[in-house]
């Protein structure tokens, strides 16, 4: 599988009471195809998800703000950086916030999961994990992190 969920605090309990989890599915399934080996992730990340409705309501974390979630369906919001890493606690951050507002009920974490393979710190899916239990109870908000390898830009490989 191109991608890997992990899934916190009854996220995927709270996906499927909600009907979302094949939704879900389908629309990880489609960034994989879409954005597999593309330099400018970003932009083509907020289209693809605008295509699969994820644009549902006030995407507004803070109102008069610019802080917004990149995706928003039946009250679950979606963060991602498909680029590092690093940025998970960012993203869980954006998320909490819209958790603790009460705009959200769940949250989605689109990261890259491609590390280093000589890193000390283990593979990706044990370091979401230990960061998660690390950040609680600060970031305490049904989660479920997505990990996708997306190969190397096409522009960059030799």
């Amino acid at each position: 599988m191109p991608y890997e969920i992990i899934p916190f605090r009854d996220a995927d309990a709270i996906l499927r009471q909600k009907q979302m989890d094949a939704y879900l599915e389908e629309t990880l399934r489609y960034l994989d195809t879409v954005l597999y080996g593309r330099y400018f992730r970003g932009s083509q990340l907020k289209t693809c998800l605008d295509e699969m409705g994820w644009k549902d309501g006030n995407l507004s974390i803070l109102e008069g703000r610019r802080y917004q979630f990149k995706g928003l369906f039946k009250r679950v919001g979606i963060e991602a950086n498909l680029y590092v890493y690093e940025w998970i606690l960012e993203g869980l951050f954006r998320l909490q916030l819209g958790y603790d507002k009460g705009l959200i009920d769940a949250g989605i974490l689109l990261l890259s999961g491609r590390r280093s393979p000589k890193s000390p710190l283990g593979t990706t899916k044990e370091l979401v994990q230990e960061e998660l239990e690390a950040v609680y109870p600060t970031v305490s908000l049904p989660v479920m992190v997505a990990l996708f390898d997306l190969g190397v830009p096409q522009c960059i490989e030799a």
